[in-house]
């Protein structure tokens, strides 16, 4: 596993970068079983939509690995349990849900095939949706990179680089193009309360890269914008809704008002496996409410008096209106969004 992958698989086993541990500790942990797969999605040693569907995709591919079936429809049942097991981990970001999805239709597909050839097909399934998530990250940089004005200083907020995807990002593959490209840019990084993914994974990620950055509190945003230093905001997505609709982590819709009173254009970055053609708007995409100590806690330590509990939804939802164009591997798809992601997702 290279150092800003996040999740690989080995020797019939998921190999899982524990990113609650970063940037203090690189630590991998090794599942080879679902269940602890989709508790590391829910507990969060890997997050961002792009790597949880990846991570799923590994754990359907557990299930073939280590089983004494010796023909592949004979694992269906045990194949879908395992899905709804994953589903279950976390109920915002599509790509999981698209993953398992794709994986249990793939098995069905190949169901008539012997053990050793089902479990091998089921492997080979699961390194394609990887490798195919690092190649869109790699496209959405470099159709994004152009939309970075010449000097070059984009806001974004928590985490949606390396550690996000399969390799590379997706809000940050824009700026890492652009870094690779020679340009002069400059990242503001949004610390990203309560989880810190912004101060511990995107600065870490920036500056092994070497892309000059300067780490920001969430309610510093808008003083940097009111002083001119912010020319674009790039974030990523954990779902897209048909008509534009983006849920994202909870302040990206703050991010994008204030972006829209500053004239400041604002860009979600995400790959079409983020698209949710089945929902209409954001109100129908569920937002994970997450533990009240990630709120009042801080590194264990406990930061609000004993007894005061804490509201923390883990995504919020930005309009359509409010975004100036989502970035994907096919190009930049511009509002209406009903109309352009419509005829995006039928291609």
């Amino acid at each position: 596993m290279t150092q800003l992958q996040s999740v690989a698989w080995a020797d019939g086993a998921v190999l899982v970068l524990d990113q609650r541990l970063l940037p203090q500790q690189e630590v991998v942990n090794r599942y080879t079983t679902v269940a602890d797969v989709a508790e590391s999605i829910r507990s969060m040693q890997v997050r961002g939509a792009p790597a949880i569907g990846c991570t799923a995709a590994y754990g359907m591919a557990l299930v073939a690995t280590h089983t004494p079936a010796q023909q592949g429809h004979e694992l269906l049942p045990a194949l879908a349990a395992a899905r709804t097991q994953l589903d279950a981990s976390r109920p915002t970001a599509v790509n999981l849900f698209w993953a398992t999805r794709r994986m249990y239709e793939f098995a069905v597909a190949q169901q008539q095939l012997h053990i050793d050839a089902f479990r091998l097909a089921m492997q080979r399934e699961a390194q394609a949706i990887f490798d195919e998530d690092l190649a869109m990250c790699q496209s959405i940089g470099r159709h994004g990179e152009p939309l970075i004005p010449a000097r070059g200083r984009v806001l974004t907020h928590c985490n949606a680089g390396g550690l996000a995807t399969a390799g590379y990002g997706t809000a940050l593959g824009p700026i890492y193009r652009a870094h690779e490209l020679g340009r002069q840019i400059h990242v503001y990084v949004d610390e990203t309360r309560p989880y810190l993914q912004g101060a511990r994974l995107t600065a870490f990620e920036l500056q092994r890269a070497g892309v000059p950055l300067t780490l920001i509190t969430d309610n510093m945003a808008a003083y940097f914008m009111g002083q001119g230093l912010v020319d674009c905001i790039i974030v990523g997505a954990d779902r897209i809704a048909a008509n534009g609709d983006v849920a994202n982590k909870i302040g990206t819709y703050g991010l994008a008002v204030l972006a829209h009173a500053h004239g400041i254009p604002m860009y979600v970055a995400a790959p079409t496996s983020t698209i949710d053609m089945r929902i209409s708007d954001g109100s129908m995409i569920p937002i994970e409410e997450r533990s009240s100590d990630e709120v009042t806690m801080i590194g264990g330590r406990r930061i609000a008096p004993e007894g005061v509990t804490a509201a923390h939804p883990a995504f919020d939802v930005t309009p359509a209106r409010l975004i100036s164009g989502i970035i994907c591997e096919r190009g930049v798809i511009r509002p209406p969004y009903t109309s352009s992601l419509a005829d995006l997702m039928q291609e």
